[in-house]
């Protein structure tokens, strides 16, 4: 695990899980060390030296280099990983053309962070699936979290969502097949955790107590809704 510069920039081959980051604030950075947490093999790419001597040791491999510039990719051997990530936010321009060349490239599996509504639209229109942005994304998120008794939420697509809270104490006490919660409130507890124990899917028999945690799915406003009963 070294670090390099762009005269002897290592090539990782496109083994399974193979994952380059490119960028590496605070955003990148997590992600790339997540990723290796996870088992995945890392290639992060920044231009400061700073931050590349920083993760030396920490991801598979770690680069200074200029990622705007195509003969730059090709030495990274960018192509071969499976998926590629642009986390760079504070230089927009470098950001979109650095996707741009990886899009000309031909690399599939690309994400893309995006600072702002017009720069999501940007890369939206370039042509990258996945566009992510973690600020707002985050935003909303604990928006939910502060307005009910939801302890994590997260938003699948437009209109659903998946969160967990504890049971409001109507709902304590009794089975769930009592309890009517789909037809009632038109949402589904789809696992409960019991304190002190894992968590475990609910059935039709599941009695939840004060203390345990419930895992619900359904439509935000719905799930919004729910998490406000006492």
């Amino acid at each position: 695990m070294a670090s390099s510069r762009t005269g002897g920039i290592p090539h990782i081959t496109g083994t399974a899980q193979t994952v380059a980051v490119i960028g590496l604030g605070r955003f990148g950075t997590a992600l790339a060390l997540e990723l290796m947490r996870t088992g995945a093999e890392v290639l992060g790419v920044d231009g400061s030296e700073e931050i590349v001597q920083g993760l030396n040791g920490r991801l598979s491999r770690v680069v200074q280099a200029d990622t705007t510039k195509p003969e730059v990719l090709e030495q990274l051997g960018v192509t071969s990983f499976d998926r590629v990530v642009v986390a760079i936010g504070s230089h927009i321009e470098a950001s979109i053309l650095t996707t741009s060349l990886l899009l000309r490239a031909g690399v599939k599996e690309l994400w893309a962070k995006a600072v702002s509504k017009p720069h999501a639209l940007i890369l939206e229109q370039l042509g990258v699936p996945h566009v992510v942005r973690p600020e707002r994304d985050m935003g909303r998120r604990v928006a939910h979290l502060v307005r009910g008794s939801m302890q994590d939420f997260l938003r699948i697509g437009d209109d659903f969502s998946l969160v967990t809270m504890k049971p409001a104490l109507a709902l304590t006490g009794a089975p769930l097949s009592e309890l009517s919660i789909r037809r009632r409130y038109d949402v589904t507890i789809a696992a409960v955790k019991p304190a002190g124990q894992t968590w475990t899917y609910a059935t039709a028999e599941t009695v939840l107590g004060p203390d345990d945690l419930i895992l619900v799915t359904g439509a935000t406003e719905r799930v919004e809704h729910f998490a406000q009963l006492r």
